[in-house]
């Protein structure tokens, strides 16, 4: 099979993540145990999995003019991908993430993320030439952009952004357990081909226009650490077995692994393993 050709067009945070005993009830003090920082977000943590393949990939996003967006961006051209990225005259937004003894991460966004837009001086035209995109940006425009590619996954917290496209997305990811992204097919404007919902250790549902059908979670790791970066994770496999040719269940099935890997550290980026062509 030839070379694969991705994009990933979304947010990249500075994330610092660390275990906590418990959430701080009102006016207490925690302090984070192993504080770590990475180059993550939905954008940034789906990017750092494909490059864990051989396919060339290309990453669109927007970064501070600051000494944060300096590091993520010496992080993510470290990878040797194709790094597009426009900076913007402003800090970079940070993220703290906690993680608690059952491995259950709760996220505090500090300033909004930022994301690339059509307006953006960048390489758009790479976009009609890549095979597949996952897209977790905002901008209902550059969701026309993204729908050159060969196959468009859009993350399902950017239902708005997609219904205001106009755009039919080949297939819609996110979780059935969080409100902002539990959603059926007919909510959507333009109905995707296929809306792939998870559900942590109960596996998922994959919804076409046949109908639902489930597909089975990975086996959990016995020592769950964390599972933040676990659900970008998936969408990036999924994602990436679409492209290469797998239907939305089956794809699925490989995926999930990919996601269940992630819960044996803190720092997903460290616990990603290798994509392999089907």
């Amino acid at each position: 099979m030839s070379r694969l050709r991705l994009a990933v067009i979304g947010h990249v945070q500075h994330v610092t993540v660390g275990r906590v005993p418990a959430l701080p009830a009102a006016g207490a003090i925690v302090h984070l145990e192993t504080p770590t920082w990475l180059p993550g977000g939905g954008g940034g943590v789906a990017f750092f999995q494909l490059t864990r393949s051989d396919a060339e990939v290309h990453l669109f996003t927007a970064l501070g003019d600051d000494a944060c967006g300096d590091s993520i961006l010496a992080r993510l051209e470290a990878t040797g991908a194709r790094v597009h990225a426009v900076r913007r005259a402003q800090p970079h937004a940070r993220d703290v993430t906690m993680l608690t003894p059952d491995g259950e991460r709760t996220i505090i966004v500090v300033d909004d993320p930022l994301h690339p837009t059509a307006a953006d001086p960048l390489p758009w035209d790479v976009l009609d030439r890549c095979d597949a995109v996952f897209y977790t940006a905002y901008d209902p425009e550059l969701i026309v952009r993204a729908r050159g590619a060969r196959w468009l996954t859009v993350t399902a917290r950017r239902k708005r952004a997609l219904d205001q496209s106009g755009v039919r997305a080949d297939l819609v990811v996110g979780s059935a357990h969080d409100p902002q992204e539990r959603a059926r097919r007919c909510d959507y404007a333009l109905p995707p081909t296929a809306l792939v919902l998870t559900e942590g250790a109960l596996g998922g549902a994959v919804e076409t226009a046949e109908g639902t059908v489930r597909f089975a979670a990975a086996p959990t790791p016995e020592d769950v650490q964390g599972s933040y970066g676990a659900g970008d994770t998936f969408a990036a496999a999924l994602t990436w077995y679409a492209a290469a040719g797998l239907s939305p269940l089956a794809a699925c099935a490989k995926a999930a692994p990919h996601g269940a890997a992630v819960l044996r550290g803190i720092d997903p980026l460290a616990s990603h393993i290798d994509l392999s062509h089907p």
